[in-house]
């Protein structure tokens, strides 16, 4: 017959036990000093690298984005603050994201707080005076992707082919969603166009266009000889300048 373990023998069990987890918890702590150590080594050579080659980083928008992946896999965010080191070693920072929402601010009146990423870079480089090709919409999206401590009204949407910064607290369902696409082709639709798109009612044509027109993102157009009434959408064409010459033609 099989004897059971007495009280010494499960006290010794216990012990044991409790010294392995001690032995783990060391080797756990040992790998994590390791790691930590690991990581200060490579940040401080990162910021080695990005003062020997800070031109190439700010000039270079390729060079840039792959310098920004490199930063992310080890948890350095050179957009974090405008007064750190990285803001100093390659001249950028929070006053990209607030550049933006000026933009955003002082072209809502005409877009309704939809404008087309490109446009936004377009504007970002004449408000920072720097050459067009010197700022990306990557650029632009990690900038924007800072915006979110203002609230939820601040992100990017993608429309088609075309990717939207909005920075008012629309919800823009498929419907919506729908005729900005279709907009894309000339910067406006008409309600025959639309109905004929997604085979909707007159009714439910009307009702979806003018809900874009309250809300700020449409200007109407009646002054055509056919009298159809055009539907403008400043966010989803080219330009914003181009926009307002087009609708008052």
């Amino acid at each position: 017959m099989r004897r059971r373990p007495g009280i010494a023998g499960l006290q010794n069990a216990a012990a044991t036990r409790d010294q392995f987890r001690l032995v783990g918890e060391n080797v756990a702590k040992v790998r994590t000093d390791v790691m930590k150590e690991q990581l200060a080594t490579f940040r401080t050579q990162l910021e080695e690298f990005a003062r020997k080659h800070k031109n190439d980083i700010r000039k270079n928008p390729l060079f840039r984005k792959q310098f920004h992946e490199m930063c992310a896999k080890v948890g350095v965010d050179p957009l974090a603050s405008n007064k750190g080191a990285w803001a100093e070693l390659l001249g950028i920072g929070d006053f990209h994201g607030v550049q933006i929402v000026d933009i955003c601010i002082a072209t809502r009146t005409h877009n309704g707080g939809l404008i087309d990423l490109l446009d936004l870079c377009k504007q970002l480089c004449q408000k920072r005076k720097a050459d067009l090709g010197s700022l990306t919409a990557d650029d632009c999206l990690r900038a924007i992707s800072k915006l979110k401590v203002l609230g939820s009204s601040f992100e990017v949407i993608s429309v088609g082919k075309k990717k939207l910064v909005r920075s008012v607290p629309t919800e823009l369902n498929k419907d919506h969603n729908g005729i900005l696409e279709l907009a894309q082709a000339e910067g406006f639709v008409t309600v025959e166009q639309v109905e004929k798109k997604f085979l909707w009612s007159t009714g439910r044509a009307i009702d979806v266009l003018e809900t874009l027109l309250k809300e700020g993102l449409a200007m109407i157009d009646d002054g055509h000889k056919d009298g159809k009434r055009r539907y403008w959408f400043p966010c989803v064409t080219l330009s914003s300048d181009s926009t307002g010459a087009e609708a008052k033609s």
